[in-house]
């Protein structure tokens, strides 16, 4: 038996999912195919907004390293493709986004020490290497940020699992290939 997805129209949802539907196409000016996944669920969609909009001692694009990192890992081409826009319009070069995906970034010492601890936690399913944590706090980050990092790694599993059991088409532009694996 082969379970299809279909992507739920703003009819098939219901009314408090419309309002956030309604609520996306104002802010975005579309309401994304794995978002409007979430709407299957009546409750979903807004608490897994509440979850990703909420208050964090991170910034955008400290989000954004977490985000691209997470997904590669977790080889979900609809974050990919999201976060690689998301990506951008945060500052980063097509360049330096690829870089990040496979858990560096030369360019930049903190943000470096942020994608290669996000890498290394992923990978190990929650605990990672001693040099991963030190090198972490190293940079500057503290406890608290740590605490930020885990909850944005949770919140893109959650969309990486989505997309892998649903597979909705892709409403971003493809995210390149990288030319290494990053896993």
């Amino acid at each position: 038996m082969s379970v299809t997805f279909e992507v739920p129209t703003r009819d098939q949802v219901s009314e408090n999912n419309q309002a956030i539907f309604d609520q996306l196409e104002k802010g975005l000016g579309f309401v994304p195919n794995l978002y409007a996944t979430y709407a299957y669920n009546d409750t979903a969609l807004g608490d897994y907004l509440a979850f990703q909009n909420r208050k964090s001692t991170l910034k955008a694009k400290e989000r954004e390293v977490i985000n691209l990192v997470v997904s590669q890992v977790n080889e979900c081409q609809y974050c990919l493709a999201a976060h690689t826009a998301l990506g951008k319009m945060n500052g980063f070069t097509d360049e330096q986004i690829l870089e990040i995906r496979s858990g560096e970034a030369s360019f930049d010492e903190k943000i470096d020490a942020l994608a290669k601890f996000v890498k290394d936690i992923t990978i190990n399913r929650s605990k990672p290497s001693a040099e991963a944590l030190e090198n972490f706090f190293a940079a500057g980050y503290t406890k608290a940020n740590l605490i930020d990092v885990i909850v944005v790694i949770g919140d893109k599993i959650i969309s990486n699992f989505i997309h892998g059991a649903t597979q909705v088409p892709v409403d971003f532009p493809a995210a390149p290939e990288l030319e290494v694996a990053a896993v």
